[in-house]
């Protein structure tokens, strides 16, 4: 009978690549908990209206990537593809409307059906910040340096640049639409066939294209720069000013877009050139139109999103194991004292465990081959005293230790 594998585009998170994927986590945890942000989970799958509605019917996630089936009552039911949506509706249906600002934490798997490449699988992870309920330009300026540190936090903010750009209010940016419509109808038939289909239905979008026929035509587009209202000018100014008082480096990309209408003023990337051609590690934009758009109030937003795999790939090193202390009876008559030492040290916090089985030498290798960084061995004429002997495995020094002691001397 043939071996079951993992089903495509997935994998399991096992040794050093568990390590790195909660280390992501945990940084961001940590990090985002210091902008005053509360951890929440949603369901990984929801109403398909949720993503439908929000992600745009004819977007490329909706018709091609979304994993979509029918329960058992027929209700179209769709795992999630990405957070905000999810947090957004969260907010809504918990009646979280009236106790605004919300600051979110999210973590967890995401599903797409795309073709797997390096740092891309169906089954993915991110991690995500939302401010909700705040429409100044400072609580952009702050969901991007919260991004920024979890970055540098874990150590890999110095290859990284964040491009920044603006896409002005409504007005701004129907103005923009139009120009940049005028421009590339005049060059619709050397344009990409995906690049020709977007130009009907969603322009802004074209800015965002990889083809090398697209971008050397868009090297001469107009700028939205060029269309901005003092409204949305002034909104852009503040966001470079706030973060330039953070300390935060930045450069100005008018490429950055998003493409559904609920996205206005700052879009951004993290962008690293370790990664290949896909080198944001970390982007996000301000969506003052998404929870209107959901059947919600109208009311602001920004945040970001980051794909934990990439992140992980970016660690300079894999994070330790916990660091374990062995405990080695030396027979049978031991073990009662055994279980009594493994039992105080757990409740003072201290990691260790003991062989299930086994000879003094076969657990003395045990306890080398899991990297412990002491053995307790417990004999009888140390036992008679109330004592153990500690060996430090990493220098071979052994001594003996009251039984009281072991917790204060091991901590």
């Amino acid at each position: 009978m043939k071996a079951l594998q993992p089903v495509r585009g997935t994998r399991d998170l096992i040794g050093d690549d568990a390590r790195r994927h909660f280390r992501v986590v945990d940084t961001a945890r940590r990090v985002t908990a210091l902008y005053g942000a509360s951890e929440w989970a949603t369901p990984i799958f929801e109403s398909t209206a949720v993503f439908a509605r929000t992600l745009g019917e004819t977007s490329d996630v909706v018709t091609k990537e979304m994993y979509t089936f029918e329960d058992r009552s027929g209700e179209s039911i769709t795992l999630r593809p990405e957070a905000t949506a999810g947090i957004c509706r969260a907010v809504i249906s918990n009646g979280l409307t009236q106790t605004l600002p919300q600051k979110i934490f999210f973590q967890g798997p995401m599903f797409r059906y795309e073709r797997p490449q390096k740092g891309r699988y169906r089954q993915f992870h991110q991690i995500d910040f939302e401010i909700i309920g705040a429409a100044e330009p400072l609580a952009d300026a702050e969901a991007i340096a919260c991004g920024w540190q979890i970055l540098r936090e874990l150590g890999i903010a110095d290859g990284t640049v964040l491009n920044i750009n603006t896409l002005g209010d409504k007005a701004s940016r129907d103005a923009y639409r139009t120009a940049l419509v005028d421009y590339l109808s005049r060059y619709e038939a050397d344009l990409s066939a995906d690049s020709r289909t977007r130009l009907a239905r969603n322009p802004l979008r074209i800015l965002d294209s990889k083809d090398s026929g697209d971008i050397a035509l868009l090297a001469a587009a107009p700028v939205i720069y060029d269309h901005l209202n003092a409204e949305s000018a002034a909104f852009y100014d503040g966001v470079k000013s706030a973060l330039a008082q953070f300390g935060i480096p930045f450069v100005e990309n008018p490429r950055i877009v998003r493409g559904f209408d609920y996205y206005n003023h700052t879009a951004f990337e993290f962008v690293t050139t370790e990664l290949g051609a896909q080198g944001t590690v970390l982007g996000g934009g301000r969506y003052d139109g998404l929870m209107e758009q959901m059947g919600g109030p109208s009311i602001p937003g920004i945040g970001w999103g980051a794909g934990i795999e990439r992140l992980a790939m970016l660690l300079a090193d894999v994070p330790e194991a916990a660091s374990m202390i062995a405990v080695i009876p030396m027979g049978e008559a031991q073990y009662p004292a055994a279980l009594g030492i493994l039992n105080r040290l757990r409740n003072a916090g201290i990691a260790a465990e003991m062989a299930y089985r086994g000879n003094v030498k076969r657990r003395m290798e045990r306890a080398n081959r899991i990297h412990a960084r002491a053995a307790i061995i417990i004999g009888e004429d140390e036992l008679a005293r109330d004592a153990v002997a500690v060996k430090f495995l990493d220098d071979g020094t052994q001594r003996e230790v009251a039984i009281g002691d072991l917790a204060a001397l091991l901590r």
